[in-house]
């Protein structure tokens, strides 16, 4: 992991397309500014991990079978 400190309004680019901006600190809250292609997905962590964990659970053997014994 690479850590940064940045002020606000300052920035880090990623992969040349993707710009992180602090826009906001306070207290122990900092509000970040994402700037991506929209081809690129952009999630809260804890979303994401429910994303994965709800594609895993439809493309499960279990659910496999019960779409097959509908046809």
């Amino acid at each position: 992991m690479l850590a940064l400190s940045r002020k606000k309004d300052e920035a880090i680019v990623i992969n040349n397309n993707i710009e992180v901006t602090i826009i906001e600190i306070k207290g122990d809250q900092v509000k970040l500014g994402i700037s991506a292609p929209k081809s690129v997905p952009v999630y809260r962590k804890e979303v994401y991990v429910q994303i994965q964990e709800a594609n895993k659970a439809a493309a499960s053997v279990e659910t496999y079978d019960a779409i097959k014994n509908l046809f």
